[in-house]
């Protein structure tokens, strides 16, 4: 029965009631007596209550469907409502489910090729940076050198410092390039691009260090560098706001032929913060693989980030490991 015809009858047997106690044991006097006013408002009451009841029951489905609408999180993909209800509820919630799990795949796809296209972006930026901005800056240092070693004793100073200042710029420049292409990934894997990464995120006031289990499966390419990305994303988090100390970046394998990435600090934890630019990036880039990416509170405060992931070949060992 649609849910039109529903309500309908609901309504119908109420106000059917209500005439049959009318033509039987209720009458209404003109003027109406007081007994007779009273027995009229309690019918009234009585029938809004009931009238209200039974069409809580009946239209309740149609509310846990708005509640799972107002939640959905395309970025959270896997939640869907609970098919319940009659006939029309339980077809347009699965309806909704099916169009939410469509919205998720062309989401996936769609975020698949933005992040392919910034990957490629990024290697463009990294590779001009390299050969042609580190070129002209490595020319003018040398021209700076000589200059200094031809120049008078009056000015040789300055263009010590010259030299400095552009060699700082260098170098700058060589960081800025090895974090947008992380040309240790693809020449020596993800362990040695790990420990590469916490090694530059170590400073006087921060100690990164990363924690390998050694015998790892098998990553495709993709995979490496979906990890790779979230670890450098939740270093770069821990270094700029989360005033650590101490984070720790855990690679070790896990149940059902699954790895397991772990970012953890002691800095001042998440908290009730929005959700900004970074961690939406992290959560994009674990739906591209299918991973599990968990980002909260640790044990003893400060933030930690989960990954889980399914290994490519769970018996095959890494390239590093072969190495």
């Amino acid at each position: 029965m649609s849910l039109y015809w529903r309500t309908f009858l609901l309504n119908a047997a109420v106000l059917v009631v209500a005439v049959l106690l009318l033509l039987g044991p209720v009458t209404v006097s003109t003027p109406v007596l007081l007994g007779e006013a009273l027995v009229l408002i309690a019918g009234l009451v009585v029938m809004l209550i009931a009238n209200a009841v039974l069409l809580r029951i009946g239209l309740a489905p149609l509310a846990r469907l708005t509640r799972a609408m107002g939640t959905v999180d395309l970025l959270k993909p896997g939640s869907r409502a609970t098919v319940t209800g009659p006939g029309e509820i339980t077809e347009l919630t699965t309806t909704f489910n099916a169009m939410l799990g469509r919205l998720e795949a062309e989401r996936a796809i769609s975020s698949g090729r933005a992040l392919s296209a910034q990957e490629a972006e990024r290697q463009r930026l990294a590779r001009e940076l390299h050969d042609e901005v580190g070129q002209t800056l490595t020319a003018v240092l040398l021209q700076l050198k000589h200059a200094a070693d031809h120049a008078p004793r009056s000015v040789r100073e300055d263009l010590r410092h010259a030299q400095e200042t552009t060699r700082a710029g260098l170098d700058e420049i060589r960081r800025i390039a090895r974090r947008l292409r992380p040309g240790v990934l693809e020449e020596l894997g993800l362990h040695s691009a790990l420990r590469a990464l916490t090694a530059e995120f170590t400073t006087s006031r921060l100690s990164a260090t990363a924690h390998i289990t050694p015998g790892l499966p098998h990553l495709g390419p993709a995979t490496e560098l979906v990890l790779y990305r979230i670890a450098q994303e939740g270093l770069t988090n821990t270094a700029r706001h989360a005033r650590a100390t101490r984070v720790e970046v855990h690679l070790r394998p896990l149940p059902d032929a699954q790895m397991g990435l772990l970012v953890r600090d002691n800095g001042r934890g998440i908290g009730a913060m929005p959700e900004g630019a970074g961690i939406s990036g992290m959560r994009e880039r674990a739906l591209l693989i299918g991973a599990d990416l968990h980002i909260g509170t640790g044990p003893h405060g400060g933030a930690e980030i989960r990954l889980n992931v399914t290994a490519d070949t769970a018996d095959e060992p890494s390239q590093e490991n072969a190495r």
